[in-house]
Parts: structure tokens; sequence; C-alpha cells
């Protein structure tokens, strides 16, 4: 039974897998969904095996007796001490400590609610009347309840954990505390309006670098009076230069935009000028000439010759498999390397591989349809080659596109989870608090811990020094 259940689990293992691996092709709002679907079943099967499997496992842990990582020293320990007897049972004599055994079991504590009772005192002086009262501190929300441990819960809840503001409301009912959606939708409407000047701060730092990733993804917004959605864009630029050994902390931006015309990009980078990763979108082309590169993204041309191999198994597409493959060995050497040195091997080992890969590609079209998948992937490569071939001649750069599509995986999951926007002003608020969230798992930052100690000290802080609120910068206290 149990190598028939294993068996199972590997199948379903392997249909998750491929069904991931194809979700930003066609129709992948309709795939993610099914690898959901597989996954929700998977979990339950691999809980059925652990079920059945559980004598095995306690005679293999009985005899090989395995490492157990230790529980974390930061949580805080609560000790429960059983006594033994302090007489002998067999003799009745007195007993003697002579050491103990200490087992620690990870437990979970649900979150609870409190009220902050703000009590100011009022003074009168006996002698000339005068009353004194300590000014009550500035709270997050202009005579709003929600302290600023909670209005961090709500946002993290929604745009980290995507747990639509209905289901939140749902969640604090079960704890006795009525927060109605609508509440909630206004709580985050107006953190939002109190970060702006931090989501400001961190444009300014994403576009002060020399380097941009770039992409985007569609975003359902509710149609205004047409009881249906429409298709909206979520645009992403990421600086992060780690790879190079760059010491500026990193960060992502996003910007919401109705549709995806090209003046969406341009307006979002009036600023920008360096070097741009970015995909083959036509939208990016007026903006390369003399303040902005293109940089294109070895990634994109992969995947294409992936999906050919996929589907028909074809030894060509296995082949430029191969060559793309050597050059992604190449950067896992140099990858967090100062930039001259990365140059210096990209162009001692990357470039050879770059110009067989590139006779290959001019021999092996020709052979081919035009019609073909694996023709289209070959004239895909071809007509970027400059771009494709511009990170070897600069260690700064990157060999493909993954920070920014990295930066949009929480957005495709949130998105099947809520309804993304009920508007456009919607849109550009939940871009910039996705932005701030993002940026802090980007520094490896708690973002709920840095939202509550943020949005208690914004109001007060001043804003020539809100750079200090950003989340490179916060230190737990």
């Amino acid at each position: 039974m149990l190598i028939a259940v294993g068996a199972e689990l590997e199948q379903l293992r392997m249909q998750v897998a491929r069904l991931r691996r194809m979700a930003f092709g066609r129709s992948s709002e309709k795939l993610t969904h099914q690898a959901d679907q597989l996954e929700l079943g998977l979990e339950e099967r691999e809980a059925e095996a652990a079920t059945a499997a559980m004598p095995v496992a306690t005679r293999r842990r009985e005899t090989a007796k395995p490492y157990r990582q230790p529980l974390p020293d930061h949580l805080p320990r609560t000790e429960v001490v059983h006594d033994a007897p302090c007489v002998c049972p067999d003799c009745g004599g007195a007993m003697r400590r002579m050491g103990e055994d200490v087992t620690e079991q990870l437990d979970y504590v649900p979150a609870s609610f409190r009220v902050v009772r703000h009590v100011r005192p009022r003074l009168s002086c006996r002698s000339c009347e005068r009353i004194v009262q300590a000014p009550l501190p500035s709270m997050p929300i202009e005579r709003g309840r929600p302290g600023a441990g909670l209005l961090a819960h709500v946002l993290v809840s929604k745009y980290a954990d995507h747990l639509p503001l209905y289901r939140q409301s749902g969640i604090y009912a079960r704890q006795g505390v009525d927060l109605a959606r609508s509440t909630l939708a206004d709580w985050v409407g107006r953190s939002a309006a109190l970060l702006d000047p931090l989501v400001d701060a961190l444009e300014r730092h994403v576009m002060g670098g020399v380097t941009l990733h770039a992409d985007d993804t569609p975003v359902p917004v509710l149609a205004p009076g047409a009881g249906r959605t429409r298709t909206g864009r979520l645009w992403t630029y990421v600086r992060d230069e780690r790879g190079a050994g760059g010491e500026a902390p990193p960060a992502v931006l996003f910007r919401y935009a109705p549709d995806r015309k090209g003046e969406r990009p341009v307006a979002h980078l009036r600023t920008f000028q360096g070097d741009l990763h970015a995909d083959g979108y036509a939208g990016f082309d007026r903006l390369y000439g003399e303040r902005i590169a293109e940089v294109a993204c070895w990634a994109h041309v992969r995947r294409k010759f992936f999906d050919v191999h996929a589907a028909t198994g074809s030894a060509t597409a296995r082949e430029a498999l191969d060559h793309i493959a050597s050059l992604y060995a190449v950067e896992q050497d140099v990858r967090g390397r100062p930039p001259d040195e990365r140059r210096h091997v990209r162009q001692t080992r990357a470039g050879p591989l770059l110009d067989a890969f590139r006779q290959w590609l001019d021999a092996t079209g020709p052979k081919l349809s035009r019609r073909s998948d694996l023709a289209v992937a070959i004239r895909y490569a071809l007509a970027r080659w400059t771009a494709l071939t511009r990170y070897a001649d600069d260690g700064r750069l990157e060999i493909d596109n993954n920070a920014a599509e990295r930066s949009l995986r929480g957005i495709a999951v949130g998105r099947k989870n809520w309804l993304f926007a009920g508007s456009d002003q919607g849109g550009h608020r939940a871009a910039g608090i996705y932005s701030l969230v993002e940026t802090a798992r980007l520094n490896d930052v708690d973002p709920e811990a840095w939202l509550t100690d943020t949005i208690s000290r914004i109001a007060d802080h001043p804003a020539r020094q809100i750079n200090e609120l950003l989340p490179w910068n916060y230190r737990p206290a």
C-alpha cells in the first residue's frame, strides 16, 4: 500500500511542477488554478501517507535517531515542571535532585486583540488655577480607533498573505471583534495615504540606480456600473545590485496603469537613466536610446526553446538549451563578485560560448520551416542578439530579468484570492503598499513589524528625514 501511495504522490508532484512551469504562458490563470487544486489534493495524500507510515517511521527513529533542528532561540519559553514523587516509591526514602531532562515542544498561541487606554490626567495649579494635561499622542488615523499594530496586520494579511478583507472580517468575528469589511477598507485607504511619502522616497531610490529590471502583469479591476471586471496592469521596477556585489539596498517599485500602452513605462521611467533589463514588449522600444539602454533576457529565450522541447522532445531544441545552460554555468561562478571581475570572467568564458551559439543559430534557422515554433524561437533570439549579449561586456548587468519576475509572484497568488481592485484608484493604492511590503521582504525585514513601527512614527517624523523610515533602516527593538 505504501508503495502505491508513494507512486501516486510522485505523480501528483510532477503534475503540479508541470503546471507551475506553464503558469506564465497562455491561460495561466486556469493553469494556476489547476495547480492549486492538485496541490490541495497532494497535501491530503501526503498527510494520509504520513499517517500510514507512522509505525515504520517510529521504528526508524528508534534505530537511526536522525538529527533534529533545535527550536529558534528568539522564541519565548514557558516552562511546565512535572514534579516527581518526593519519596521513593519502593522503600519510602527521601529523594535527592540529580539533574533534569528538558523536552522542548513548539506550540502556537493565536493572535489576540487588546485595547490600549490612553489615560491623560488633568492637573490644576493650586495657586493660579491653570490646568495642565499631556497632549494626546498622534494617532495613525485621525479620530480613528485602530492602533499601528492592527493596521499593519490588516495590510500584511491582505498584500503579503493574500487574505481578502471579507475573510479577515470573518476571522476577527470569531475572536469576538466586529470589524466590517467596509471599515477595514477605509483603514487600508487611510493607511496608504499615510504611507505615501515613503513610497515617494522609495521611488527616488529605485530610479536613482544605474540598472533596473522591469516587467508587468495583468490584474482584474472592477468596471463601474458594468457588473464585471476589466484588465489593468501592474508594472514592477526592481533595483537589485547584489548580484554584482553592490551595497545599495534592494528595492521594488510597483506602478498601476489601467492599460498596457507604451506611454505607461515611459511615464514611470521619466527620471531613470541607465540600463533596463526587460522582455521583448514593444512598449519599451520608445525608451531605448541615449538615456536608456536595452538589456534583453536570456530566460525568455530559454523558455521558448524549453516549450518546444517539452512539447515535441526536439533534439534541436535540446541542443539550444544546452548552449544556454553553459552560459548560466558561468553566471553561477560570478554571482556576487565585483563588476570588473564579472566582466573579465564573462569575456573569457562566456564570450566564446556566445559566438558558438550565434553560429549555431545562423546555421540552424534556414533549415527549419519559418512557421515552426523552433524557427520562431531562433528568430526571437537573433532579433535581440545585441541586447542579449550586452551583459557580457558589463559586469553590472545580469543575464536575465528574473529579479522582476520574482517580484510579481506574490501578485499572481494574490489575484486568485481576491478581486484586485475596485477601481483605478484602488489599483494605485495597492501598488504603493505592495512596493513597501515587497521591499521589506527583499531586505529580510519582517514587513508587519516594520509597518507597525513605521505607522506609529510617521505622522511625527520630519519630512526631510523620511528615508530613515525605509525598510533597510529598520532595526527591531
